[in-house]
């Protein structure tokens, strides 16, 4: 059987690893390197699943043959690779199939300025079909993860987290010694957990209920304060409060945003709407979900005025910095691509700062709770009938969403977002990057809104079994 052929998706190119051969490889590659700006070369990083390493050879190998400055990062942080190549002027390309199942993997492409926009994935599609025979790998090296470290230390300062005990659930993250780096270099004490020599396929944005229970687990045993990690490339934070509840990406966004000094906000239509609420934010701008319509629409703020305190992050946590932000020991430059870390320290060092638990810095929010889960294993072309059937007849969703009483408002920025009179929201949409459908949820209470999320996707099970 002929394996389901890669594709484009909100984060890059995905697909079986059988499916990415060294040809089809090769073919992005070179498409990529002709339809986009790379300035003084390409740097290349991976993830630590088992199918990187060749994939990784075969980009550079291609690099080379046409010519391209090619400089080896081996395996990092996908922010840590982005931040390298920006520095050097250089584009990127990381090897990773990030959170999705281990036998995936997959591309994600970098200009000197940061992630690729939907613009740039029509060009990079228009180029195919004219590889160049690879030639021998002979690349240049560096170790991006120092000066990645290196970048939070400096802005925080080694006080930061000085009396924390911060779990670090490392499993098969890229970061998993970076974090516990940057921990101890910030006066916290690092206790490090579960590192794995296979590949865990994290998704920080749905954590199933055994992961939830050790989380917790650990908290306890370890007497943690909060407890750390990431998904698999380390574009996307995990981080608990002392109890080992999860806070989630979007709560995590609004904290670090706060903190920084930011004045505009873009997110995707999923995110908590609490941040409507907040009176340190002067625009929110919502988008579709997937970084490349959150970067374009930092980058339209940033053209009207350039010296706007604009951030963004995505609904799971990945975060990305518009402008020079000033934190206790230094400067942060701005980043834009999504950061695990930055989510992560600014929370904790904020908690620190106030002389208060992270759980308490969460409950002085407005009362909006969100919630995700997914159902794997469901193809867009059985879930895309379905949503357009939904979208379009309001009987239709009258009958799905009974129990919720009246609708009030249907959102179609991207999937189906419903909100009803009560105030609760649900929304559904396929995954952009794997066979899988996703709800999100938003009630009063972080127990409505995680009841909602397991209610609708019972439903869905049974409307397309």
């Amino acid at each position: 059987m002929t394996p389901e052929a890669p594709k484009f998706g909100t984060s890059g190119l995905r697909g079986l690893s059988e499916a990415l051969s060294d040809a089809l490889v090769a073919d992005y590659t070179a498409a990529f390197l002709r339809a986009c700006d790379t300035g003084t070369g390409l740097y290349v990083g991976r993830d630590l699943r088992d199918s990187s390493p060749r994939i990784a050879q075969a980009v550079m190998a291609t690099a080379q043959a046409m010519g391209v400055a090619v400089t080896d990062c081996g395996v990092l942080p996908t922010p840590a690779l982005a931040l390298a190549a920006m520095q050097a002027g250089a584009g990127a390309l990381m090897v990773t199939g990030s959170h999705i199942p281990a036998d995936r993997n997959g591309l994600k492409f970098y200009t000197p300025r940061g992630e690729i926009l939907k613009a740039h994935e029509a060009a990079i599609t228009a180029e195919l079909g004219h590889a160049p025979d690879p030639g021998p790998v002979a690349p240049a090296t560096t170790d991006a993860r120092a000066a990645y470290a290196a970048r939070y230390v400096s802005a925080f300062g080694g006080q930061a987290l000085a009396g924390l005990r911060i779990g670090v659930y490392q499993h098969s993250s890229v970061a998993r010694d970076v974090m516990v780096d940057v921990v101890a270099a910030l006066g916290g004490t690092p206790v490090a957990l579960a590192r794995s020599e296979s590949f865990i396929p994290v998704d920080t944005e749905a954590v199933d209920a055994t992961t939830r229970a050790m989380l917790t687990g650990w908290c306890t045993e370890h007497a943690l304060d909060a407890l750390i990690s990431t998904d698999g490339d380390a574009d996307r934070p995990m981080l608990t409060d002392a109890t080992g509840r999860i806070v989630p990406g979007d709560v995590l966004g609004a904290l670090s945003a706060r903190r920084l000094g930011a004045r505009v906000i873009c997110t995707p239509v999923s995110s908590n709407t609490m941040i409507a609420q907040m009176p340190e934010f002067a625009q929110v701008v919502l988008t579709r979900i997937g970084s490349p319509f959150v970067v374009a629409a930092m980058e339209e703020v940033l053209a009207g005025d350039p010296a706007a305190r604009v951030v963004g992050y995505e609904a799971n946590g990945g975060f990305l910095l518009g402008f020079a932000a000033d934190e206790a020991a230094g400067a942060l430059a701005p980043l834009m691509t999504r950061d695990c870390l930055l989510p992560i320290l600014a929370p904790l060092a904020a908690a620190r700062a106030a002389g208060r638990p992270l759980a308490d810095l969460v409950a002085d929010l407005p009362a909006r709770f969100t919630a995700a889960d997914r159902i794997k294993g469901i193809a867009t072309e059985v879930s895309g009938p379905f949503l357009a059937e939904m979208s379009g007849d309001p009987a239709r969703r009258a009958a799905f969403f009974a129990d919720l009483g009246a609708e009030e408002s249907v959102d179609l920025t991207d999937g189906l977002r419903v909100g009803f009179a009560g105030g609760e929201v649900v929304h559904l949409r396929p995954s952009g990057n794997a066979p899988e459908f996703r709800c999100y949820a938003e009630a009063a209470t972080p127990e409505r809104a995680e009841t909602l999320v397991a209610t609708y996707l019972e439903k869905l099970r049974a409307d397309l079994a």
